[in-house]
């Protein structure tokens, strides 16, 4: 546990579907949904304002769809959904520890969440409730990755954290190239102009444009994700500065 100061008063966690999963192939795995609940719950304590981006590729991916011969929007909108269900099983257990919390999605569901208002999701943050943000941008061709960095734009954000498997961004994938190098900070340009796959291009160029550093970090690793908000612990920051 941490024992440092948060460097950042309002934030956008971004999780991959993938990470919910676990050890599993596929779906949710409930202890990985109740250890990240918790991750919550203690950055929540230390009074930052959060809200939260969740992907669906635990569920249905639009690009693996679109690959099979399906439409490609179709596929999107198939995905948008799964992020829905993600987003429901990460609020119930964030609820279940006794923070409050709203889902907004993109695509209207009144009977699971509200809309998605700007001015009602900052208030919310404000009065202390974490934020979830489903369905992605409500449009197709849009990956959660830019959903992020747009609503951290929107909701002014201090930073984006995205919580990946690995503790950073490497040169190379660190799972097959055991040798390879991991940045601890990366300019927006040189992520762009070396393709380093940190975010999509649209995301990473909507970072840049607000001036949002994104701080890549393992949500895997217990505690990591306070640890990062303090300036602990490993992580990879992409910023104005180049590295």
């Amino acid at each position: 546990m941490t024992s440092g100061k948060p460097e950042y008063r309002r934030v956008l966690l971004k999780i991959s579907g993938e990470a919910l999963m676990g050890e599993r192939e596929y779906g949710l795995d409930s202890a990985t949904v109740q250890r990240i609940a918790e991750e919550v719950r203690t950055v929540h304590e230390m009074g930052v304002e959060l809200c939260l981006v969740i992907g669906g590729g635990n569920i249905f991916r639009g690009l693996s769809g679109a690959a099979q011969g399906m439409d490609r929007s179709t596929a999107d909108y198939m995905g948008m959904l799964a992020t829905v269900i993600n987003s429901l099983a990460l609020q119930n257990a964030i609820e279940a520890l006794g923070v409050p919390t709203r889902v907004q999605s993109a695509i209207p569901m009144s009977a699971v969440s509200e809309p998605y208002i700007r001015r009602r999701a900052i208030r919310h943050m404000e009065k202390g409730r974490v934020v979830i943000f489903a369905a992605g941008t409500g449009n197709p061709f849009f990956t959660t990755d830019t959903a992020a960095a747009l609503r951290a734009s929107e909701m002014n954000c201090s930073a984006l954290f995205k919580g990946t498997k690995v503790d950073g961004v490497y040169d190379a994938d660190p799972v097959k190239v055991p040798e390879a190098k991991r940045y601890d900070r990366l300019g927006y340009l040189e992520v762009l102009s070396r393709d380093l796959g940190v975010m999509d291009h649209s995301a990473i160029s909507l970072a840049r444009e607000n001036r949002i550093p994104v701080l890549v970090f393992s949500i895997a690793k217990p505690g990591a994700f306070a640890e990062v908000l303090c300036g602990e612990g490993r992580y990879t920051i992409v910023s104005d500065g180049e590295s």
